[in-house]
Parts: C-alpha cells; structure tokens; sequence
C-alpha cells in the first residue's frame, strides 16, 4: 500500500471516532505505590481470570483493562522488570505474559510521531538494568501513562485474579547523576499502525524462510546504547541497519530450543567505557528487519512479529520534537491503544507460543 493510500485509509477511519484524549482521565487507574525510599516504583495492572488450557487446545488468552498510571514522583528509570503475580501476590510462570506496553501520549517516538512507548516486555524479556551513573529516562510527578498487557495459559490450571506488575528501578531527582538523559525509541516492522482492528504489529507467518522490514528517519540526531527487542517462534535475527551508508548496526540473536522456539532474546549494548553508543543522524534512513524459518510447512496467523527498542541521547542542544495530536498515525495509534478484544475472541485459540 501506497503512504498516499495509507493515509486515506487512517483518515476514513478516524471518521467518528471520539476523541481519545479526553477519554484518557477516564480509563481505571494502575495501581501505584513508591518504595524504597523512592528508588523504585511498583505499577500494577488491574487483575483478571485467566482459564486453563482445555485438552488438545492452544492457548487461551485474557486482557487487563487498559489502565492509566499517574506517576507521583520526580526522578529517572535506570530498569525495570515485568512479573505476573496471583491474587496473593506471588510470582506465577513468565510463560503466562505475552506482552506488556507502557506509553507516553503527550510525547512522541522518535521515528515516527505516534505516542512515545517507554518500555515493552514479553515473556522472553529479562529484567533490564542501565548504568544509573551514567543514564535515566526522566520521570516528572503528574506525567501520565497509558499501560496495557496481554495474558497467555500455556498450562491446563486456570488462574483468578491475575495481575501484570512492573517494577521500575528509579534514581530520584535530587541526585546529581545520571549524567545523560535518554529517552526510549522503538521500531517495528508493521508500523505506522499495524493492521485493524485494534492496530496489531502481528503478521501471518508463511512457511520456510521470510523477511519483514520498515525504515524511517529519526526526528533529531543522537546516540543510541543499545537494542532489545520482540520476536515470535521460528525467529532467526531481527536487525538495525543504517540504510544510508549501508551499515549494520546491532543485530539480535534469539536463544531457541531443538524445535525453533524462541526462549531468550538477549539484548544489545552498543555503549563501551570508551563511548556513549552508536551515532544516528537525522539525514540518515534507518531500517529494522525480521527474519524467520518456519519449518512447519503451513502458515501461522499472527506468528510473526518484529519490534526492536533501546534508549537514545539527543545531541546537545537537539530539542525532543512536540508531539502533534492532530498526526493521523498518532490518533489512530491512540485509538488502537484502547482496543480490548470481545470476550469470545480472548478465548481464541492461539497458533502458536508467542
């Protein structure tokens, strides 16, 4: 498609759709509580049921409310992990979380101006630590986030009341470190948007090897330190890549087992004690890029997915451009934020692990 026919599609969507700003103060609120002297915030979904697998059926699938979380706290993100705990609170398996977001919707990306996504996780993501001397992702008390999770059952025994916990680890404010402020950045091979309904960055996965791709240009020039990122089952390599000069500049390999599926994508760090990162420019064109080989001689609906994150610093003196809330892909992907699935398609049956 066309980005002249994109945009009439997006545009003929957005017709009568209500304003999703305002809708904002509205959603059920996260719940939020500051520890350890404010050095690290606990956020926590609303809890849901989440049901067993049935005999020789796939998984089932149960989504938490979209939910707002207003940060009461100054300081800076130097890590953060996802759990999903019981109605007790006690750790339950990381296979049951098929992903996690957390947005900013009064920022933008910095490669395309939808709304800022802080962080992402999925049942593959380790906890994730930065070197709190040396970097932060600046908190400000009042700042307002939207967050959103997917739960999957790959076990037979049913789960009540289910929550998605984050854990930020929080430098507060009135220290005199970190040294750089950074800022989250994300790429993914369905963006802008995805596909309807609800703005899905999953694809049906052809059998045998594949390529997926999208490239864009950064909205000011700086530093990134590293990339993690998001894959399916059968994932060979997902890849960044300046497309202007030709270079590659981080590639993930996924930890699979004997059969293909993906149990571990370990990030990337690009910063060394000689050097904050790697530099982008923006003049330059940037591609990320999914690989797979799916050996099962069919195609997987929504088996494929592609998403590559990590912080970046801008240059000095660059200025984080203003998100514009009237942007066509950012209202639709706003939109698409608050999509919840009908409960007979939560019980859908899954094809595969991720």
């Amino acid at each position: 498609m066309t980005n002249l026919a994109l945009l009439v599609v997006l545009a003929a969507t957005m017709q009568g759709v209500e304003d999703d700003r305002a809708a904002l103060a509205h959603l059920p609120a996260a719940r939020v509580s500051v520890e350890e002297s404010g050095k690290r915030l606990v956020i926590e979904l609303p809890p849901v049921d989440l049901p067993g697998r049935p005999p020789g059926a796939d998984e089932p699938m149960a989504m938490p409310p979209v939910a707002r979380v207003e940060i009461p706290i100054n300081g800076y993100i130097t890590g953060y992990q996802v759990l999903v705990v019981d109605s007790a609170g006690r750790p339950l398996p990381q296979s049951l979380l098929h992903h996690f977001n957390l947005n900013d919707p009064d920022h933008r990306e910095l490669f395309l101006p939808i709304s800022l996504h802080i962080l992402a996780a999925s049942r593959e993501t380790p906890a994730l630590t930065i070197p709190w001397l040396l970097f932060g992702v600046p908190l400000a008390r009042g700042q307002r986030f939207l967050s959103y999770a997917m739960l999957a059952n790959t076990g037979t025994a049913p789960h009540h009341g289910v929550r998605v916990r984050l854990l930020l680890r929080v430098t507060p404010a009135r220290r005199p470190w970190p040294l750089h402020r950074a800022y989250p950045w994300v790429m993914d091979v369905l963006f802008p948007v995805g596909h309807p309904p609800g703005g899905s960055k999953a694809f049906d996965l052809p059998p045998g090897r594949s390529v997926r791709a999208w490239e864009s240009t950064p909205a000011i020039s700086g530093t990134i330190m590293g990339m993690g990122g998001h894959m399916h089952d059968y994932g060979l390599s997902l890849e960044l890549s300046d497309v202007t000069t030709g270079r590659v500049l981080g590639r993930l390999l996924p930890e699979r087992d004997s059969s293909g599926l993906v149990r571990l994508l370990p990030p990337a760090r690009f910063y060394r004690w000689y050097r904050l990162g790697i530099h982008i420019e923006s003049a330059h064109r940037y591609r990320v890029t999914v690989t797979y080989d799916n050996p099962t001689g069919r195609t997987i609906p929504d088996g494929g997915m592609g998403a590559v994150a990590g912080l970046f610093v801008p240059d000095g003196g660059a200025r984080w451009p203003v998100v514009d809330t009237t942007d066509v892909s950012y209202r639709q992907d706003l939109h698409d934020s608050f999509w919840e699935l009908p409960m007979d398609m939560m019980m859908m049956t899954h094809s595969h692990q991720h």
